[in-house]
Order: structure tokens, then sequence, then C-alpha cells
């Protein structure tokens, strides 16, 4: 098996063409790059919305929140990606401002799978080590902030205008890493 410290030592260009094809593969979808196949990689994420992120630890936003039952994530988005691997995809909203919400969605993949999301995610930037895992932040022109964390084999991601900085995403990744990998370091 190839580290990742060596696949980071291949050249840029040959890195982001992999990388675009290995997550239009892993992922179920994608723009260019091979068809991937009709078949999921990921296992079945059992635990329900409200077990993965518990409405108590969205507190610290200082808002009432409220699950969305009919969410489901935007076509070529890494929740709608997640959700083709068998992952589960939610979303919470608050309930005096139906425009704020926060989505997250959590994979169980293989190891082969999650390394090629990091790698890609290294590349782009961004690295928090503040969430315990190995994890990633980006803040988009929309100001939808993007969180990314691997609790292994988990990968987790958050989104919400709410996530301003790396600091924002955190209680949506710990509440969720602390369900899927409790013992995650």
């Amino acid at each position: 098996m190839t580290s990742r410290s060596r696949v980071r030592a291949i050249s840029a260009a040959v890195l982001a063409t992999t990388s675009v094809a290995v997550l239009a593969a892993c992922s179920g979808g994608g723009g260019a790059g091979p068809t991937p196949s009709a078949t999921p990689i990921g296992k079945p994420v059992s635990q329900t919305c409200a077990e993965l992120l518990p409405l108590e630890s969205l507190a610290v936003y200082g808002q009432a929140f409220e699950q969305v039952e009919s969410y489901r994530p935007a076509k070529g988005t890494p929740a709608a990606r997640i959700v083709q691997q068998r992952g589960r995809a939610c979303q919470f909203r608050e309930v005096s401002d139906h425009s704020v919400t926060i989505a997250f969605a959590v994979a169980d993949l293989p190891e082969k799978s999650l390394t090629n999301l990091k790698d890609a995610l290294y590349q782009r930037g961004g690295s928090v080590p503040t969430y315990t895992v190995e994890g990633y932040f980006d803040l988009a022109d929309d100001g939808v902030g993007r969180a990314d964390a691997f609790a292994d084999p988990y990968w987790i991601t958050a989104s919400s205008t709410l996530f301003t900085e790396p600091g924002g995403a955190q209680p949506v990744v710990d509440a969720v890493r602390g369900v899927v990998k409790p013992t995650a370091k």
C-alpha cells in the first residue's frame, strides 16, 4: 500500500488529476472522469440523524433548531455522494429562520477511498488540527463553511453559513464523531 506521504510527494498535476477521478469514482458522482460503478463501496450508516446530532449539540449556536425530515442533498454535493455510498445525510434548520441550516453527512468507507479523499483535501489546504481527527475547513465565496473530518473509517462533512471559521463547525463535527467513533484520537 502506498503511504499518504508518498502520494503527497507525487507532482501536483498528477495528484490533482487522480484525485478528481478517484473522488468521482468513490463518491458515485461528479462531472468529468470515469463513470463510477453502480455498486456503492460504503457500508450502511445505521444511526438516525437525531442520534448522530442531538438537538442539544446545537444549543451553542444560540437558537432553537429542528430536523428537516424531507432533506435531500443537492446533486453533486459531498452529502449527495455520501448518500450514494449508503451514508446518512441530515439537515437541521433554525426554528425562527428556516434559511439558516446546518447540513451534515457521514459515510463508512474503505481505507483506500478515505486516503484518496484526505489527499485531495490536503492538496486543497485548510487543515484543522482541533477536530481531534484529521480535518479540513473551507469557506466558500457564498459564505457557506464546509468542514470535513475523518474518524476512520468514517468521513464526516458538514456545511452551514454559521460556519465562518473552523471552530464554527466544531460542535457538529465533535457530536457526529462522538457517535460514530467515540474513541477517535
